[in-house]
């Protein structure tokens, strides 16, 4: 399984990665390092999380509140958001579409 990361959610990313910078010198940097860790895994584990918003496969992050929104197309999983998780669920659909 190949994985691209989509332009919007790389912008997700170092949104969340400066947010957690702020809060204290170099989470930011373990933020990245866990995000990307979860994101490797779909390699193996693609497709198998539940699907949320009509199309898209959500994988919950395993340290930060944060839901990494993909969907598989032939043998690539799309990145399209990192989103953190206590945001409105109306602002998390209007971002996904």
């Amino acid at each position: 399984m190949t994985i691209k990361i989509l332009n919007s959610a790389s912008i997700d990313l170092i949104g969340g990665y400066w947010f957690y910078e702020k809060q204290a010198n170099g989470l930011g940097a373990y933020f990245l390092d866990t995000l990307f860790s979860d994101i490797d895994s779909l390699k193996i584990y693609a497709g198998v999380h539940s699907i949320h918003f009509e199309k898209y496969h959500r994988l919950l992050s395993k340290r930060f509140p944060f839901a990494i929104y993909y969907c598989i197309e032939d043998d690539t999983a799309f990145v399209y958001a990192v989103l953190d998780c206590r945001r409105n669920p109306a602002w998390i659909r209007k971002k996904l579409k």
